[in-house]
């Protein structure tokens, strides 16, 4: 037996992933354990899960992987700071004492965290000592090309293109190349600061909302706007060749030198300073988060179409950050000549975690992929779960009255409850790897209600009232409610809402506006745009899940639900029944659902109403 674990850390969404002769057993981000969104830190707790699932000690370990090259990096970082020298002295003071105290050492940091995995975490002392003792071998993998492992190696395909796209690893920005069975070659690469991420990062920053998070905001803003921002942006921030290669204009922005994303430049190109974070969102916001969407898409269809020529493949598989912008991507699916597509669910660094361990698998130790037709991903369900006893006893520790019913009949139970309008949280089975919930942590509702999307937004999820919810649809019927005819089990594909299940608009509103108009018979999957980013559930990945929705459409016709990720702004989504009993209680959810036991938002408030009652006849 061979197992390898794989690391990702201190950049953003640290993870581990651990591959046992070729099979991925675990994979989990540090945030759901450190409660920490997008955690940065070394993965000890992701990495103790990962071990615990396959009953393994750090010690008996074959092989680690760090995701990237450190000391490449540095490189980089040097040799900027000399090409903008004096201007990015600062930048470069901030980030020395990191480099100076871990990153430069990465081999000894990575065997002090992994002696904590299983020493106590405030022993140290012991923790050193012990790390020094360790037989398994330590590679490093190259950035892209672990995101281009993490694409290739798990799909179902036994041939494809390569095609990936982030802010930047050592010195790539992205990269295209091919996988041949257990063979995988990169190239070409596009490289720092020359980059479709960045930019997209910096309209994140400029529209006022986080870099390296919020971007998946900025592509949800969209289409309230107008591209009138697209021919500014070509004539001075950036040059798009043919192949899907970009050349930014530096004088406009400030990440190789300074603190910010953009500079003064910029903000005169587009009239005025960046939006201060929570301020309104203006017209000009929206506007230039429909431009940036326009251009993203623009770079990643001359890229596929590029890769395409060059490799000759049919089929193409994708990673890195920007592989998450699923609007794009269902533009690739639709006009590029690939027979399919395949994206990482994962895509981001997380994502390079399971790279970096399937590349020492298949490339390191030369071992045959299995293709069966199937992704290896196990439907993204890669994380911890919990047994119905272990809830059970938790849920007594709290004095929570709850309903138990058996698995047969959970399914009716919760269709029941979304025909009624109601909320339900969902925590059932492994947890998911990746940034989106797919059924394991999830909110649903009901996608045929006008005032679903507004509840949810304002009253569950505690965020921006534009931000679409994504439909989740039985495969066997994805064709008859959206124009889309492929598998999009890790919601990374966007779609046309079907003519046939459209309302016409005769009134066309600006801005916000948009939303008060019904587009469709599941309004509340439905964006402005009358497009929806799809998951398709198939009995086969998720059984339970495709369930209750399969007795939803029996009680009314419709096999879409909505599915929005289980947690509240600013929290990384739950991981454990605690953390999910919390979001419950937090939040206007009617019903939580923790594997087949079932608590009601009702029972508190009877609860409370005869305490008070109580209180009173006591006075």
């Amino acid at each position: 037996m061979v197992s390898i674990l794989g690391i990702s850390a201190f950049y953003h969404d640290s993870a581990a992933c651990l591959v046992v002769d070729g099979e991925i057993l675990a994979a989990a981000q540090e945030e759901r354990f450190s409660r920490v969104k997008h955690d940065h830190r070394f993965p000890t707790q992701a990495a103790r899960y990962c071990l615990a699932e396959a009953n393994l000690t750090a010690a008996e370990l074959d092989y680690v992987g760090f995701y990237d090259k450190p000391l490449l990096k540095f490189d980089r970082l040097l040799e900027t700071y000399l090409d903008y020298s004096p201007s990015g002295f600062r930048s470069f003071l901030k980030s020395m004492p990191l480099w100076m105290s871990e990153k430069l050492w990465m081999p000894d940091l990575i065997r002090t965290e992994l002696a904590k995995v299983e020493a106590d975490d405030d022993d140290e002392r012991g923790a050193k000592k012990r790390g020094r003792k360790f037989k398994w071998k330590l590679l490093f993998g190259d950035h892209h090309e672990s995101h281009a492992a993490s694409a290739f190696y798990p799909s179902p395909f036994a041939e494809a293109a390569i095609l990936t796209i982030d802010g930047v690893g050592e010195w790539a920005t992205s990269s295209i190349g091919m996988g041949k069975e257990s063979e995988l070659t990169l190239l070409q690469e596009l490289r720092y600061p020359n980059s479709v991420g960045l930019l997209y990062s910096a309209f994140t920053y400029y529209t006022g909302f986080k870099v390296n998070s919020g971007e998946y905001k900025v592509m949800g803003l969209a289409p309230y706007g107008e591209p009138r921002y697209v021919n500014a942006i070509k004539d001075h921030l950036l040059e798009v060749k043919d192949d899907g290669s970009v050349k930014l204009n530096q004088n406009y922005f400030n990440y190789s030198q300074g603190l910010r994303m953009t500079n003064s430049a910029f903000d005169k190109l587009f009239g005025g300073p960046p939006r201060e974070p929570e301020s309104t969102i203006t017209q000009r916001e929206m506007d230039l988060a429909r431009s940036i969407q326009v251009i993203t898409e623009e770079v990643m269809l001359k890229m596929a179409h590029y890769v395409r020529r060059e490799t000759g493949m049919k089929y193409l598989c994708l990673a890195g950050g920007v592989a998450l912008n699923c609007v794009a991507n269902g533009r690739v699916l639709r006009e590029v000549p690939f027979d399919d597509i395949w994206i990482q669910p994962a895509a981001g660094d997380a994502g390079g975690a399971l790279g970096v361990a399937l590349a020492i698998w298949h490339r390191y130790l030369e071992q045959p992929r299995t293709i069966d037709g199937r992704d290896a991903m196990k439907g993204a369900h890669l994380g911890p779960s919990d047994s119905e006893a272990e809830i059970e006893a938790f849920l007594q520790s709290r004095n929570v009255t709850y309903q138990k019913y058996s698995r047969e009949e959970l399914p009716d139970v919760v269709a029941q409850l979304l025909a009624d309008g109601k909320v339900v949280g969902l925590h059932q089975g492994r947890m998911e790897f990746g940034p989106r919930a797919l059924g394991a942590r999830s909110i649903i509702g009901d996608a045929r209600s006008a005032q679903m999307q507004s509840v949810m937004n304002l009253k569950i999820k505690y965020r921006e009232s534009f931000r679409p919810f994504a439909p989740s649809v039985l495969r066997e019927h994805v064709s008859e409610w959206f124009e889309l005819d492929a598998d999009s089990p890790y919601m990374l594909l966007v779609a046309q809402v079907a003519p046939q299940k459209l309302i016409a608009v005769k009134e066309e509103l600006m801005g916000f506006e948009k939303l008060k108009v019904r587009r469709s018979e599941i309004p509340a999957v439905t964006h402005v745009d009358c497009s929806a980013r799809v998951q398709t559930v198939t009995r086969e990945t998720n059984p339970l899940y495709w369930e209750i929705i399969e007795a939803f459409r029996k009680r009314t016709g419709c096999p879409v639900i909505v599915n929005t990720s289980f947690n509240v702004r600013g929290e990384p989504i739950v991981c454990t029944p605690e953390d999910s009993y919390r979001c419950f209680m937090r939040t206007e959810m009617d019903y939580l659902v923790l594997e087949t036991l079932v608590v009601s938002k009702k029972d508190f408030h009877a609860k409370a109403q005869s305490l008070r009652k109580g209180a009173k006849k006591e006075f």
